[in-house]
């Protein structure tokens, strides 16, 4: 007991010192403090310990200041103008002069001369190709015509044929009369023969001619009946069957000959449509390789650029905000560029623009006219004077690219001076004066706060109690902001208004917000709000919670939840429930809590049981069952607990 008091003793004499030295560091950070507020607030109204401003009046400017570079104000853009890809042979250096004419940049082109070799080959392949089928069609022509000429004189023969043994005059009828005369010679020679044989007979019996004699004029009259016979036959084979066939087939010439020609015509304006189809083919082939010779020949002028007028080189990439994103490589020898890529940039005169990012925050002060001071990095002490001539439209992409919440506007600010010294490139801060006034009152912009919707300072009276005052305010610089009505000079301002001016009450209106569109917008929230308390809640399904996070177990009350890192708080109704029920029950609630749990579940159980579990500790709900296994607060019979009330939720193997 002595050395223990006398430990503590010797302890409390140690300690002594430190208590001493903490005493002294507070006692100087106290006085610190209050120098501080001497010299800060010594301007400040001696009745009063709030940070005050006493309002100004005097002149004030209201104006943007953002950070840009000098361009030309209206550049010759010289691009690359070559397909795909090319390296880069020679290119001037960077800030030379060149007159009109001057060669830029050469750009490697041998590519493109081994290709014009080849398509020069295909030209002269085409253009034999092309001449033979011109040549072909002539041919095709003339054949054609030929053809068609012969099928036309067989056709005018044949019809001939046909009207000169049908006509008048024709072989049919010069036949029939030939037939019909044999006939009648035949019966004059019958008729004579009768005669002479019946003399004859007469004279034969009267023993005047012999029996030879007889015989023969007898044989002479058969003769004669004979060939009469034969005329008659020869006449009706010539009318009946001769005559018909012989026209028929007549007929049928003419129309083979008909058909013939119809025949050539067709095949002639086939053979004609083929060729000069080929022909058309060949030649809009031969056009279309002389079309890529001369296009070759185009690019391989290309690989040459000269400068269309005079001026100062700037390489476009010296004219990029660069970053991250722009991985382009400085242009020099060796370099690939790419199509329509902007390699120079020519000034037409010698104009000169600044281009400065307004940030969005100040794009409603700027507008098209402003008057702006500049100033270069590379000139200091020198301000130019300039005017805003253009604001885009739309934010940078770059700058939202680079940084999705930074959103800027391109603005040109057209300078009033031909300084030869500004140059492309150059560095600048642009002052775009919005507004500028000789004798205005104003405080700074951190003793104005909105209360309500309406601009509110916080005036210090004379007995130092602070009052509440609706001001009427105009533009800011960022720094102080202009009091149009509202506070007149020397009144004192709180510099830091009190907290509770931006607060909202519970059951207040909504703030920025006044009047029946208050009232409105406060009874839509209210109807919106009772619509969504009394939906019912949606059934989700499982889901492994973080530390807090409950979520209503598969056949579970409302009260039952899952909390910590998987556990599950029952209420004591529910848990009441639980220790009712029979081991049966409890093994098919079991059962149906492993069949519902979800993939992130089981692989947590598996990481439990690998490492043995948790401690063994349990929440409410969290004691063991009857048959060995966790509680509900491990979920109902064994699930993944081992939150806040789950204990290891160790289940039944």
């Amino acid at each position: 007991m002595t050395s223990n008091h006398a430990n503590r003793s010797n302890g409390g004499r140690t300690k002594k010192p430190y208590k001493m030295i903490g005493v002294a560091v507070v006692v100087v950070a106290i006085g610190l403090a209050v120098v501080w507020l001497k010299v800060v607030r010594g301007g400040e109204d001696p009745k009063s310990n709030l940070a005050t401003f006493a309002a100004k009046r005097g002149p004030l400017t209201i104006s943007v200041l953002e950070a840009g570079a000098l361009k030309a104000k209206d550049p010759e853009i010289i691009r690359n103008n070559l397909e795909g890809r090319a390296t880069i042979i020679s290119i001037i250096p960077e800030g030379t002069r060149v007159h009109e004419g001057d060669l830029l940049v050469e750009i490697d082109v041998s590519t493109l001369a081994d290709r014009r070799v080849d398509q020069v080959i295909r030209v002269k392949n085409t253009e034999a190709s092309w001449i033979n089928a011109r040549e072909s069609l002539a041919i095709t022509e003339s054949q054609a015509a030929s053809d068609v000429d012969l099928a036309q004189l067989r056709y005018d023969f044949a019809l001939l044929d046909l009207k000169k043994y049908e006509g008048e005059g024709g072989q049919l009828a010069t036949d029939m009369a030939e037939a019909q005369g044999r006939i009648k010679l035949n019966e004059e020679e019958v008729k004579k023969n009768e005669d002479y044989y019946t003399w004859s007979q007469r004279l034969y019996e009267e023993k005047y001619l012999s029996l030879t004699q007889l015989q023969t004029d007898q044989l002479a009259l058969e003769k004669s009946k004979l060939n009469l016979q034969v005329a008659q036959n020869n006449f009706k084979l010539l009318e009946e069957y001769n005559s018909k066939r012989q026209r028929a087939q007549l007929a049928s010439d003419v129309n083979q000959a008909a058909m013939a020609l119809e025949r050539a015509r067709a095949k002639a304006r086939a053979n004609i449509a083929q060729a000069k189809a080929e022909l058309a083919a060949k030649e809009q082939e031969y056009g279309r390789e002389q079309d890529k010779l001369a296009k070759i020949d185009d690019q391989i002028t290309k690989g040459k650029i000269y400068a269309p007028t005079d001026g100062m080189v700037v390489y476009a990439t010296s004219q990029r905000g660069g970053g991250f994103r722009d991985d382009r490589r400085p242009l020099a020898d060796g370099v690939e560029v790419w199509e329509r890529q902007e390699l120079i940039y020519l000034p037409r005169s010698t104009s000169t623009i600044a281009e400065v990012d307004v940030h969005e925050a100040s794009l409603q002060k700027v507008r098209v006219g402003l008057p702006a001071l500049v100033t270069v990095d590379a000139l200091p002490g020198k301000r130019l004077m300039g005017t805003v001539t253009r604001i885009a439209p739309l934010p940078d992409s770059q700058s939202m690219w680079m940084n999705p919440d930074l959103k800027v506007y391109k603005t040109e600010i057209a300078l009033e001076s031909d300084d030869p010294s500004l140059r492309s490139g150059m560095n600048c801060k642009a002052e775009i004066i919005v507004e500028q006034h000789a004798d205005t009152v104003y405080v700074p912009v951190q003793s104005v706060l909105r209360v309500g919707g309406q601009p509110t300072a916080y005036v210090l009276d004379a007995t130092g109690i602070t009052q509440e005052r609706k001001v009427e305010i105009g533009l800011d610089d960022n720094s102080m902001v202009r009091i149009i009505s509202g506070l007149n000079e020397g009144e004192p301002v709180l510099l830091t208004p009190p907290l509770k001016a931006g607060a909202v009450d519970p059951g207040s209106k909504l703030a920025g917000i006044r009047g029946a569109d208050a009232n409105d917008m406060a009874q839509q929230i209210n109807e919106k709000l009772k619509a969504a308390n009394e939906a019912p809640a949606p059934v989700q399904r499982q889901r492994m919670g973080g530390p807090g996070q409950g979520a209503e177990t598969p056949g579970g009350e409302a009260g039952q939840r899952r909390g910590g890192r998987g556990g599950f708080q029952m209420s004591a109704e529910d848990l009441e429930k639980f220790k009712s029920m029979s081991q049966e029950e409890k093994n098919r609630l079991f059962e149906d809590r492993m069949k519902n749990l979800t993939p992130e579940e089981r692989e947590q159980m598996r990481q439990r049981r690998i490492q043995g579990g948790s401690s063994d500790s349990s929440g409410p709900g969290g004691e063991r069952s009857s048959g060995g296994s966790r509680g509900p607060g491990g979920g109902p019979g064994g699930g993944p607990g081992g939150g806040p009330g789950g204990g290891s939720g160790r289940g039944p193997r």
